[in-house]
Parts: C-alpha cells; sequence; structure tokens
C-alpha cells in the first residue's frame, strides 16, 4: 500500500506519460467513460513503453482543445 508521503511526491511530480486512470482524471472524466473516449478517437491511443501503457500529456490536451464546447449546442430555449 501506498504511504502518504508517496503519493504527494508522485501529484508533485511532473510527469509526461499518464496511467489510464490519471488520464481519465486529468481530462475529468471516469476511466470507462474515457476508454469510450478513445474507442470512438475523441482521445488520443496510448503509447506502448515495454508493459507499460500511458497516455501523452501533450496529446490528451489537444484532444481536449478538440471537444465541442457546450456553446456550440442549439439552444432550445433561446426563443422564449
Amino acid at each position: 500500500m501506498r504511504t502518504a508521503q508517496s503519493q504527494a511526491r508522485k501529484a508533485a511530480t511532473p510527469r509526461r506519460g499518464l496511467s489510464r486512470v490519471d488520464s481519465a482524471i486529468y481530462i475529468g472524466v471516469g476511466a470507462t467513460k474515457f476508454d469510450e473516449m478513445v474507442d470512438d478517437g475523441r482521445m488520443p491511443k496510448p503509447k506502448r513503453i515495454d508493459a507499460r501503457v500511458l497516455w501523452d500529456i501533450k496529446a490528451l490536451d489537444l484532444a481536449f482543445d478538440d471537444l465541442p464546447d457546450d456553446a456550440s449546442k442549439v439552444d432550445t430555449w433561446a426563443h422564449l
């Protein structure tokens, strides 16, 4: 089990590659939704370093930037 100190160190360490769960947290969704977004192309595929599967934080930023804004939805209440 990780200690609070090791968890704090991990959180404070800048990282370029993120795990699946950390990637989901980074963009603000759960792991299952993140998997769905990777499968449908809204989020990038991971990179592999030996047995590790990691998502590039820069690629996550670009994919997140490409997501539609809420303002792009049609406001069906605008006419009232």
